[in-house]
């Protein structure tokens, strides 16, 4: 067999039934934690040649000892996820951006610069129909940028925009594993905890 015949392309249907609704939009929460904190990634399935073979990832993602998951509320209308390719034939990847825009700029709002800034973070999002996805990547480092806007009075809106930028293999994987954000409160996505 030939090189060229041993690499079978991925390829499968996309079906739509009209009629069913897509929601767009994220939800009001957003989790996020340093790259360093995590101890063991979940899997996204690859073939022989590097590829992804499935965009949810298997497992759940494990932080080290005293270490959670941190969250900022939303305002759902002016947050979201888009994914944009980027690059050239063979190594042609996906942007990944999140956009978290927290009502405010009061002190705890602020210190979110100091968080994220020159730091690898890493992201999860949960979408209006329920769903889970990661911006961040094992391979790849994120950025992540703060800005902050005092509004106009008296109707203005004083706001704090997080921008996330992160190179992947594919638009943002799906989640399925457990987020703990303290030593007692565990979310618990799709129930299973474990991604099986």
């Amino acid at each position: 067999m030939s090189a060229n015949n041993s690499c079978s392309p991925l390829e499968g249907s996309l079906a739509w039934c009209e009629g069913r609704p897509v929601l767009p939009g994220i939800k009001r929460r957003v989790y996020y934690t340093h790259k360093s904190n995590i101890t063991k990634w979940p899997t996204l399935a690859k073939d022989e040649y590097g590829r992804p073979t499935a965009s949810q990832f298997v497992g759940s993602f494990e932080l080290a000892n005293g270490k959670y998951w941190s969250y900022i509320d939303l305002l759902v209308n002016s947050s979201g996820i888009t994914s944009e390719p980027q690059g050239e034939v063979p190594s042609q990847t996906q942007l990944n951006k999140l956009v978290a825009v927290h009502p405010g700029t009061k002190e705890e709002a602020t210190m979110l610069a100091a968080y994220v800034n020159n730091s690898d973070v890493i992201y999860i999002v949960e979408e209006s129909d329920g769903k889970f996805r990661v911006i961040g990547s094992e391979a790849f480092q994120s950025k992540s940028t703060v800005n902050q806007d005092g509004g106009q009075g008296p109707t203005g809106t004083a706001s704090t925009t997080l921008n996330v930028e992160v190179t992947d293999l594919i638009p943002a994987p799906f989640y399925d594993g457990e987020i703990a954000i303290s030593a007692s409160e565990i979310i618990n996505p799709q129930g299973s905890g474990s991604g099986n």
